[in-house]
């Protein structure tokens, strides 16, 4: 077994900030609509909106750290051992069967990691942000201070909002408890929290055309 550096600094920061964010988001917009009860309904809704802002200010410079150090290529979906990935969390994993894949260097994800990740990324996160937008600017004053009402319905964006919420938290549940299913119950934790992960000496990649999936 070898430390392999797997995590940058900025990637574990992004993932860190990112996950408190959405916790914050849930729990202030969840008093927003009435369910909690800790900061006070206006409080709840300016802490909510600059949380929000900030998430934002979060991603657009995490999707520029992608695309300028080629990382955006871990979420490349492929087919390969996409099946064999799928029965071993269905029954695999409980019967203590080996893991279909192997973490690299250089693929830092599963075949279905990848394709949960990018729905993540480009559909779910979208959907939430971009609602969110829409609900934020929907009531507006003008340059007199009057309060300027959008036409596009509110209770559409409401809808699509909270049900992007809903989902993510669905989602943060259910990434919780993937970590647990390293090597050990913590090792995925404490390899976001140093970056660096213990791997087999084989499954060590040198060089980026060793990764057969990098190309998929």
């Amino acid at each position: 077994m070898h430390k392999v550096y797997i995590y940058k600094g900025f990637e574990r920061f992004w993932h860190w900030t990112q996950a408190s964010l959405i916790i914050f988001l849930a729990v202030t917009g969840f008093e927003v609509h009435g369910t909690l009860d800790i900061f006070g309904f206006e409080k709840a809704a300016e802490f909510h909106r600059i949380a929000s802002w900030m998430l934002i200010a979060l991603i657009t410079f995490s999707i520029f750290w992608h695309l300028t150090t080629g990382e955006w290529r871990q979420y490349i979906p492929t087919t390969d051992k996409l099946k064999e990935q799928i029965i071993y969390y269905i029954s695999g994993i409980f019967k203590g069967d080996p893991h279909p894949t192997e973490k690299t260097g250089l693929s830092k994800l599963n075949p279905l990691q990848r394709i949960v990740y990018l729905g993540f990324k480009v559909i779910l996160v979208p959907i939430t942000i971009i609602s969110g937008i829409f609900y934020l600017l929907y009531k507006t004053f003008d340059q007199n201070n009057m309060v300027v009402i959008e036409e596009y319905p509110l209770a559409s964006i409401a809808f699509w909002h909270t049900l992007g919420a809903f989902l993510l938290m669905i989602f943060l549940v259910v990434h919780v408890y993937m970590t647990t299913t390293g090597k050990t119950p913590t090792s995925n934790i404490k390899a976001m929290i140093t970056g660096f992960e213990e791997l087999e000496e084989e499954h060590i990649d040198i060089t980026p055309k060793n990764d057969k999936t990098q190309t998929a």
